[in-house]
């Protein structure tokens, strides 16, 4: 399965590891934060400094316009 994780920007749901709302990130662990400014050259903003959430894969970290729960129903099954 894919998702379109905004601005005509897809990936596969499989390499997904974490999809996480940006409003929550700035309200939780310290050590999410931390893995966040450590990785920031893997950083792709889609969002243009308005990001609702923050899509984690193995190799990218996208910020998208886009909240959790839009992602959620943006799963399109390819057959």
């Amino acid at each position: 399965m894919f998702i379109n994780i905004g601005e005509d920007c897809i990936v596969w749901s499989k390499e997904i590891i974490a999809i996480i709302n940006i409003k929550d990130m700035k309200d939780s662990s310290p050590l999410l934060i931390e893995f966040f400014s450590h990785h920031e050259e893997k950083v792709i903003d889609l969002s243009n400094g308005l990001g609702k959430s923050m899509v984690i894969t193995q190799d990218k970290i996208f910020l998208s316009p886009l909240s959790t729960l839009t992602l959620k129903r943006r799963q399109i099954e390819i057959s």
